[in-house]
């Protein structure tokens, strides 16, 4: 169990709600009856067919589990135990189409859930949709757990048919990567070109929050910032800057280029963090011929052996994109059969592109100062400035991502070791899974 999943039965719990809580790791349920649910009314069950015995008719059975094929798993264990009216409720992250498809098989409810390990208790933001008719059974229970703003109105209402619900949580998610990534930046440009100390950094960021940026992600910023480790050091500098995701960001870019919509800002936010995973080659301080590198890419979900050398020629004549500097990549891997795409700009490519560099900060430079876009010109420049930085600020998204959702992070002197922190003194001791998109 998730500390998420933990925190959301004790939430239902305080509001008088009595739940039935269930794993598939037995073990997991004896250890949290016997721990954080001691004293409350929460019941546990050793099987799904002990759970659903506990409970009242109609059943209302929310699950939380990895987006995908667990999702699909899970609901074709329960549905021989389900009776006609009984509502089920996939509270997880899943893929807003995986969630239409179940919606019209099983006429079922979907949910998307927000707020954290901390939100899951205290109260988050709860987005239900599905089938209308299941909207009065649950809306007490939903609204009481919810946040509360105001004078106690709940941040919980009927969002609309089908996966609407977590459509809108995918879309939510993806606002916080820009969210996240802008502040990330200024805090690149406060650490690297204003030179600011650690503890004045913390200050303009309590700051901003007393101002119209006044939100919680400044504010966790501000105490990410000020937190430290056992030896009285900052922890923040001490994590490794390689940022993950659970799949969000991918499917709200894929959906922004199937509608048309330019939501350019969360593109670059997800490959922001795509590249910041690339840190064994960002420390080899090695610049990376970006679309070759996709097709090494291709390789490894495909098993593909591709002949690079032989494709650059190809494209010299006949392709939009021939170019006589194509040949130059096929004397380069003439040179080296054995090259890694990462390496491709290793000689002559690297000495080009930093020979040109200044006119290019240059020209890049001019056209914003004159209110022209030049998204390709940005873009190409602010990959190569990325991925040629030794540290990025990603190790602030990362500590963001798991201040709000547990996420773990890794150490710099301790790569492939995950770590979870209790930032508040309020969260659990149970990190979320830890897997990659």
């Amino acid at each position: 169990m998730a500390q998420a999943d933990i925190n959301l039965i004790l939430n239902m719990n305080d509001q008088s709600f009595v739940v039935c809580a269930f794993n598939t790791t037995v073990s997991k349920v004896d250890d949290f009856l016997a721990s954080e649910a001691k004293g409350t009314k929460v019941v546990g069950a050793q099987s799904l067919k002990e759970m659903v015995s506990k409970l009242k008719k109609p059943w209302q059975i929310i699950f939380l589990v990895k987006a995908g094929q667990a999702v699909d798993d899970f609901i074709k264990k329960l549905v021989p135990l389900l009776d006609t009216g009984d509502i089920i409720i996939d509270g997880g992250n899943s893929e807003y189409r995986d969630t239409t498809r179940q919606c019209q098989d099983l006429k079922a409810k979907g949910a998307g859930v927000s707020g954290g390990e901390e939100g899951a208790q205290y109260g988050p933001s709860l987005m239900p949709v599905g089938n209308k008719e299941v909207w009065p059974h649950i809306k007490t229970i939903f609204q009481g757990i919810a946040a509360k703003v105001g004078t106690g109105e709940p941040c919980c209402d009927w969002v609309g048919d089908e996966a609407a619900g977590h459509f809108v949580k995918m879309v939510h998610n993806r606002i916080e990567y820009g969210d996240v990534l802008l502040i990330c930046e200024a805090y690149h440009l406060m650490r690297d070109v204003l030179g600011m100390a650690q503890d004045t950094m913390v200050q303009a960021f309590e700051d901003w929050n007393k101002t119209e940026l006044d939100s919680f992600l400044i504010e966790i910023t501000a105490n990410i910032l000020k937190f430290q480790d056992a030896d009285g050091k900052h922890l923040l500098p001490k994590i490794r800057d390689s940022a993950g995701q659970k799949g969000m960001g991918k499917w709200t870019t894929i959906s922004a280029l199937e509608y048309s919509v330019p939501v350019t800002l969360i593109g670059e936010a997800v490959f922001a963090r795509c590249l910041s995973s690339l840190k064994n080659e960002r420390i080899q301080k090695v610049p990376l011929h970006f679309q070759d590198h996709l097709l090494c890419s291709s390789t490894t979900y495909f098993v593909w052996t591709l002949n690079y050398g032989g494709i650059a020629l190809m494209w010299r004549g006949g392709y939009n994109i021939r170019s006589v500097f194509l040949g130059k990549i096929k004397d380069a891997f003439d040179q080296n059969p054995e090259l890694e795409l990462q390496n491709l700009l290793l000689d002559n490519f690297k000495s080009a592109i930093e020979s040109c560099q200044d006119f290019w900060w240059r020209a890049v430079s001019t056209g914003v100062q004159a209110g022209i876009p030049m998204p390709c010109f940005t873009t190409a420049l602010f990959f190569y400035d990325r991925y040629r930085h030794e540290m990025l600020p990603a190790n602030l998204i990362q500590a963001q991502r798991e201040y709000f959702g547990a996420h773990t992070y890794e150490l710099l002197a301790k790569p492939g070791q995950f770590i979870h922190t209790n930032w508040t003194g309020h969260g659990g001791s149970v990190s979320s899974l830890s897997y990659n998109t």
